[in-house]
């Protein structure tokens, strides 16, 4: 236990030094690029956050055996740009005269530094166990199944329902009969004109004219058909 503890010491403590030493680095190299006050401070705190965020996002991928190619390059780089104010402040760069493109690149981290964050923040989370397969239970007993019911020898005759019989056949109902509508009355205007189309078909085809066609001729509704054919 005591070992564990002072191993565990001895990496919180290297880690304490390493930043502290990163984080004073940033300062001094974004405040001789012209950022002063405040903006100096907040800018050692924008690129150990993105590289904290990528690392962590990079090792949920790997975890869930996804593609980890965005958060390994923003992990590289938030890692150049701690490296790079470390390297630039060990007395290769004259922090009096920085240079333009430094300049430049100082004063658009805070944009990069955004918009790597919002797509580390805002990419499609992994679901926990998702790459653990599925574990089947193979010794499980299968249930039994219930024995079909054993058939039941009648020896008894007298037991057995006996055997229907089909039904006599019932006699045909007769279908009822017509009911005759009587003829009703018509205008001796009608008769009149009933007549002379009797005549004209008659004088035509020889033949006599068709109650029901005299009928649809006078535009006659069909129960007026014996009416018609009472004055024929």
């Amino acid at each position: 236990m005591r070992a564990h503890l002072a191993r565990v010491d001895a990496v919180i403590v290297q880690a304490v030094i390493a930043g502290a030493l990163s984080f004073s680095h940033l300062h001094d190299l974004a405040a001789a690029a012209g950022q002063s006050g405040w903006k100096a401070w907040a800018y050692p705190v924008s690129v150990d956050l993105l590289l904290v965020a990528a690392w962590r996002r990079m090792r949920q991928s790997q975890q869930a055996g996804q593609a980890a190619g965005g958060p390994r390059l923003w992990f590289l780089i938030a890692l150049a740009a701690s490296l790079g104010a470390n390297v630039a402040t060990a007395g290769l760069l004259d922090l009096d005269d920085v240079p333009a493109w430094l300049r430049v690149t100082v004063a658009g981290w805070p944009a990069v530094a955004f918009f790597g964050g919002t797509l580390l923040a805002h990419a499609p989370h992994a679901r926990e166990g998702a790459g653990e397969p599925t574990a089947l239970t193979t010794n499980a007993e299968p249930e039994p199944h219930p024995a079909p019911p054993a058939a039941v020898e009648v020896t008894d005759r007298d037991a057995l329902p006996a055997p229907l019989t089909d039904p006599e056949p019932a006699e045909p109902v007769a279908a009822p009969a017509p009911v005759s509508v009587p003829a009703v009355a018509l205008p001796p205007v009608l008769v009149d004109r009933v007549r002379a189309l009797a005549d004209e078909h008659r004088s035509t085809t020889g033949r006599p004219a068709d109650p029901d066609a005299v009928r649809a001729r006078l535009g006659l509704p069909p129960s007026m058909t014996a009416s018609v054919a009472a004055h024929l």
